[in-house]
């Protein structure tokens, strides 16, 4: 087999392919094999016609057809790994000689995308400024009350409802005056955004046994994106009254015995998680600098299939406004992409078993699913490989963050090792855990736009919380 490559542009090429007669002719004769097997002709047994016979019965174009489908990714194949190139997406196909009548070889031609090739900016060093570290105490004042509503309890109160308020409703969707959702005693903490556009404004001003009509669109089910006639009603009203700090609390939120190791606890919480701020901005700033010392050239079918796929799904595909907001971030992903693989292979990046697991049950959280489930599901749909290049990306801009020189605008030099908890209890996100959890969480299930149901999701009581009996 012979193939060549000609350059039709930076991230474009067509590869011509010519296959001698001899290369293909296994496949002939398993074509053959297979059309032979599958036709009846009076005097011969199934599977034994000669293959003279067959191709009189079916035509030596259609045995030719039927060799060359399933010889082309083979030799496809053989020629892009021959000419080390990196395809994208799906190629298209010509084929230019069969043969059929005297012709002695088999060939096609391919055009397909292929990775853009470009040159990697000097790295090792590269210096990149960050804000300084800054803890006020209103950044500690919020990790505080952020712990003191874990444990908060809900009391009922005899009045309208107002922003920030949790409430029991009840609520029915309809389309057309047809009913197409309806839930019942669903708790909602007012204001938070969290159900359909348009309940909080609704809501406020309501009392128990009061309901209210608004219009809003579905963000899931088989009604997504339509817009519906809601009405909401609410069961009850309650408020969030917050334990006061002191050493009562301190020892039933953590393991300290004094409001004072608390307030410290949590003081240096809120310290680390400003040096976690301080390592994420040095992060984005390398990203932002290298992509801004490198050109690279993207693929324009690739940039509107990706765009059309986007917009397909949101079902706005007309929208031109919208198009240009969506063709811009698909520049800037498939930029950083390329640029990042890229730094994988020169770092020779490699990713371990334990680090993809461990990717996997972070996504898996995210969208709130059994981290189990989530790996089969990744599996069925093909994705792992992709899943692996993600970890890929993550580890190569680490390295290259690790060779950075970072300062803050102060003039003081960052250790990024100082910049990410060891401690144990670090989450996922990178920063420490708070103080010791309640051990009496409540789960709950949220009904989102369009009726479908998010576990994990509480929209009354958050965590730790419990309702009092005063209604």
């Amino acid at each position: 087999m012979k193939s060549a490559v000609e350059k039709l542009n930076p991230t474009r090429v067509k590869v011509t392919v010519e296959v001698p007669n001899e290369e293909l002719q296994p496949h002939v004769d398993a074509a053959l094999k297979q059309i032979g097997s599958q036709i009846q002709v009076p005097g011969f047994r199934a599977g034994k016609v000669p293959n003279r016979i067959i191709e009189q019965r079916v035509g030596k174009a259609s045995v030719m057809q039927e060799a060359v489908n399933e010889a082309l990714p083979e030799f496809y194949g053989q020629a892009i790994e021959e000419n080390d190139l990196r395809p994208l997406g799906q190629p298209e196909v010509e084929i230019t000689t069969l043969p059929l009548e005297g012709e002695d070889t088999f060939a096609f031609t391919v055009e397909v995308d292929v990775r853009p090739e470009f040159d990697l900016p000097d790295y090792d060093g590269m210096a990149v400024t960050v804000d300084p570290l800054t803890v006020t105490d209103e950044d500690v004042e919020q990790r505080m009350t952020e712990l003191r509503e874990r444990f908060g309890t809900l009391t009922g109160v005899d009045r309208a409802v107002q922003d920030g308020d949790f409430v029991s409703i009840d609520l029915r969707a309809e389309i057309g005056g047809d009913e197409v959702d309806a839930v019942e005693g669903i708790s909602y903490e007012v204001g938070s955004g969290t159900m359909l556009e348009g309940m909080d404004e609704a809501l406020v001003g309501l009392s128990a046994g009061e309901s209210a009509d608004f219009t809003a669109p579905l963000a899931g089910g088989d009604q997504a994106g339509s817009h519906a006639d809601c009405t909401v009603t609410v069961q009850s009203v309650k408020v969030r009254e917050l334990p006061e700090v002191d050493d009562e609390f301190a020892q039933l939120a953590s393991e300290f015995d004094t409001a004072e190791e608390l307030r410290a606890d949590v003081t240096a919480q809120a310290e680390q998680a400003k040096k976690f701020e301080q390592g994420i901005q040095a992060r984005d700033k390398v990203l932002e600098q290298l992509l801004e010392q490198t050109e690279i050239d993207l693929p324009e079918s690739i940039v509107t299939a990706e765009v059309d796929r986007h917009l397909e799904q949101e079902d706005r595909l007309e929208d031109d406004e919208h198009r240009a907001e969506v063709e811009e971030s698909t520049r800037s992903a498939l930029k950083a992409q390329f640029l990042l693989d890229k730094l994988a292979e020169t770092e020779e990046i490699e990713v371990g078993q334990n680090e993809l697991v461990e990717y996997l049950m972070m996504q898996a959280q995210q969208y709130g699913m059994d981290p189990n489930q989530f790996a089969q599901l990744v599996d069925q749909q093909g994705q792992i490989q992709a899943m692996v290049g993600e970890v890929g990306r993550r580890k190569a801009l680490a390295a290259v963050l690790d060779k950075a020189k970072v300062t803050d605008t102060e003039g003081t030099e960052i250790d990024l090792d100082d910049l990410v908890p060891t401690e144990d209890g670090e989450d996922e996100g990178g920063e420490p855990a708070p103080a010791e959890e309640p051990t009496d969480e409540t789960e709950s299930e949220t009904t989102t736009e369009g009726g479908d149901t998010a576990e994990g999701e509480s929209t009354g009581a958050r965590e730790g919380e419990q309702e009092s009996t005063q209604e």
